[in-house]
């Protein structure tokens, strides 16, 4: 094989990869978009359970605060896993 051809192969092979990495960086970012959109539902719900929470005048149970702090857990996971895909 000539050198001439041997850099055709190489470009050729590089091509490939890099079209590969532009679409699986794509699809990362549509999926941590996805990911956000649901994570943001989410995020005001457990604002509105945070304002009842701290309003005196709304008396709210142990099992209340509980379901809001998991809530608050499973938003953090989410907000891990969005950022983990879009430093990846």
């Amino acid at each position: 094989m000539s050198i001439k051809e041997d850099f055709e192969k190489l470009l050729e092979r590089l091509q490939v990869e890099r079209d590969e990495i532009n679409l699986k960086l794509h699809l990362a970012s549509m999926e941590a978009k996805q990911e956000f959109e649901e994570a943001e539902k989410e995020w005001h719900s457990l604002k509105i359970k945070a304002a009842e929470i701290a309003d005196e005048s709304i008396e709210t149970s142990e099992e209340f605060i509980d379901k809001a702090k998991i809530v608050g857990e499973e938003l953090k996971r989410a907000y891990n896993r969005i950022g983990k895909r879009l430093a990846d």
